[in-house]
């Protein structure tokens, strides 16, 4: 085989390559347009429907396929995908808005490796100069160092670590050591103390569903009793089932006092700071060691887009330490060009997630994206006005944030047979494919929740979404009886 055939071997021709991205970036708009006027799913597929599309009972390909078929196939694929429209209120994701589209495209493109500043140097002043900006965007810190992480579970993950080798000895056992925080917290962090050996405690919540600050010295005590070493507590801005906000200046006095790590849990719930109205609810924020957000929940990029963001700038290379190996030793002894994200986080092969965030924060500027962030949690506080004014639909509690959790309850129903009335609704709805709510348990009932984090979302797109809940909830009703 020539040389000229082995370069060309998997590439395409200038024409071919103009082609293609003419037609994907056609397809890209496609996508945003159909996102932005819905429905969430313009027909939900089986899943022998979805493998029969995927072709995932045949062989490997050995000889590939024109291109044409491919794309169309991939055309197909994204239709019958789950979309961000304005009535998909399901899970704690944003749509990614048109900037963030083409900036994940661009770094796909480059495809640049973001260990460390030798190399990736661009996008590694990038990286760091959007955390430093996320860090003021939210009221943690105008000084913040940390890192992009694909989301709030290795966010979670890395910071427990982080505070581990903080708050420990290095031979310290580490059965003995104890994580905090409360019943509402998200599964993740009960996960990351289990993955690093660490023990972990769930602390009641009080008023608001918010952690209770005397259970949690409480058991702080009751743990230094029976020899155990309390090392880290975590709290949360945003709880995912219902918004809730932990009483952060509180838990902050407790860190402080009993010398424990200080991490926020704010994946979903922390760019709600940038709400004047909110702001208070998130006093304290400041005072943490370490802050996770994900900005593809809620600040519109695409997934994914998470960070860790840390008040000490040595706290990263303390837990992880300099590597060694000789093929990534650094040879300049400037401050900045020495700079490596292996010293701060678990992975070494990175991708450049922070230009989506970066262009983003550029394009609209901090003052709109708080707008649109104020914008959902106004929307939220509509759809819980209008529950509270049907008498088919129950509030079961206070709009949180961008959630509302509600069930509907047809007349003449018992109780007891609400959760299941609820459950049967909910999937209902998913499989009618015009909104989508996800499902919580509050105070110990099944809760149809809302989670609006969508700028597109509108006042209309909420009453026809609890419109659509009260026609199929009657329609499951007059079924059951």
């Amino acid at each position: 085989m020539g040389e000229e055939a082995r370069n060309d071997m998997l590439d395409l021709p200038d024409e071919g390559l103009e082609a293609l991205l003419a037609r994907v970036g056609a397809m890209a708009a496609q996508e945003i347009a159909a996102t932005r006027s819905g429905p969430v799913f313009d027909r939900p597929l089986s899943a022998g429907q979805l493998e029969e599309l995927v072709d995932g009972a045949a062989p490997l390909p050995l000889d590939g396929e024109p291109l044409e078929d491919l794309l169309e196939r991939c055309r197909a694929l994204l239709g019958a995908g789950r979309r961000t429209a304005p009535a998909f209120f399901g899970y704690v994701l944003s749509p990614a808005a048109p900037i963030g589209v083409a900036a994940d495209l661009l770094t796909s493109a480059a495809d640049q490796n973001v260990t460390s500043w030798r190399s990736a140097p661009a996008a590694t002043q990038v990286e760091r100069t959007t955390i430093r900006w996320l860090g003021e965007f939210v009221g943690f810190a105008s000084d913040a160092e940390g890192l992009f992480v694909s989301g709030g579970s290795m966010a979670n993950l890395t910071a427990l670590l982080v505070a581990l080798r903080s708050r420990s000895e290095p031979d310290a056992d580490r059965r003995a050591l104890i994580a905090y925080a409360s019943h509402e917290a998200h599964f993740s962090i009960e996960k990351a103390a289990a993955a690093i050996g660490v023990g972990f405690r769930r602390v009641p919540v009080g008023a608001g569903r918010r952690l209770d600050v005397e259970a949690l010295r409480g058991a702080i005590a009751a743990d230094r009793r029976a020899a155990k070493q309390p090392f880290c507590v975590i709290a949360t801005a945003g709880t995912t089932a219902t918004g809730a906000v932990d009483p952060l200046d509180a838990i902050a006095d407790v860190a402080e006092a009993e010398r424990l790590w200080l991490h926020v849990d704010g994946a979903y719930g922390a760019p709600a700071a940038a709400d004047p109205a909110s702001r208070p609810l998130f006093s304290g924020l400041e005072r943490a060691d370490s802050l996770c957000v994900d900005a593809h929940k809620w600040l519109y990029v695409p997934v994914d887009c998470g960070a860790l963001l840390m008040r000490s700038p040595g706290a990263g290379p303390t837990a992880f330490g300099a590597a060694d190996a000789a093929y990534v030793r650094i040879l300049t002894d400037e401050a900045a060009e020495s700079f490596a994200f292996w010293d701060h986080g678990l992975e070494l092969s990175r991708r450049f997630r922070a230009l989506k965030l970066w262009m983003t924060l550029r394009y609209y500027g901090g003052r709109r994206l708080a707008a649109a962030i104020t914008h959902d949690i106004a929307m939220a506080e509509h759809m819980a006005v209008r529950v509270r004014e049907s008498t088919e639909l129950e509030l079961l509690a206070e709009p949180g944030l961008s959630i509302c959790c509600f069930r509907h309850v047809p007349p003449g129903m018992a109780d007891a047979a609400l959760d299941q009335h609820n459950e049967r609704l909910l999937t209902a709805l998913q499989r009618d494919g015009r909104a989508y709510l996800s499902n919580a348990v509050v105070d110990g009932r099944f809760a149809l929740r809302a989670c609006i984090t969508n700028f597109r979302t509108t006042r209309a797109d909420v009453e026809r979404t609890l419109a659509l809940v009260r026609a199929l909830g009657d329609r499951r009703a007059r079924r059951g009886r």
